[in-house]
């Protein structure tokens, strides 16, 4: 049974940083698509990145890119997000995802979304 536990959430002062981190069980990083995606109550869910370590691919959203890294490590089966620049318009609720569908990392975030999710931890960038 795959299951996704998020933490690492919490409330920061905008131009801070905060690093999740995701607790993976029931599948293995290297067969999988991994990615972190954010919603915002009454907002459409929003993938901030994306990646398969199997091809090296990874995206990111624009929003995000130069100041999110989305990284792994397999010893302890957890996937994290490094957010370093935070932005009050990044505050959301983060959610982990993982998929096995041969599908190009790009569409997996924007389009298609991933077939497990965790429930989710609570970002909130003050200004």
């Amino acid at each position: 049974e795959v299951q996704l536990v998020e933490s690492g959430g919490g409330l920061v002062q905008a131009g801070g940083s905060l690093r999740l981190s995701c607790a993976a069980s029931g599948f293995t990083f290297d067969d999988s698509a991994i990615g972190w995606f954010r919603q915002v109550p009454g907002k459409e869910r929003e993938g901030v990145s994306c990646s398969r370590s199997s091809d090296g691919s990874t995206y990111y959203a624009d929003s995000v890119k130069g100041r999110f890294t989305i990284s792994t490590d397999n010893a302890k089966n957890t996937m994290y997000l490094q957010m370093n620049s935070l932005k009050p318009e990044d505050t959301a609720v983060y959610y982990c995802a993982t998929s096995q569908a041969r599908l190009r990392v790009g569409l997996l975030c924007t389009l298609y979304g991933m077939d497990y999710w965790g429930k989710g931890t609570l970002v909130t960038v003050s200004s």
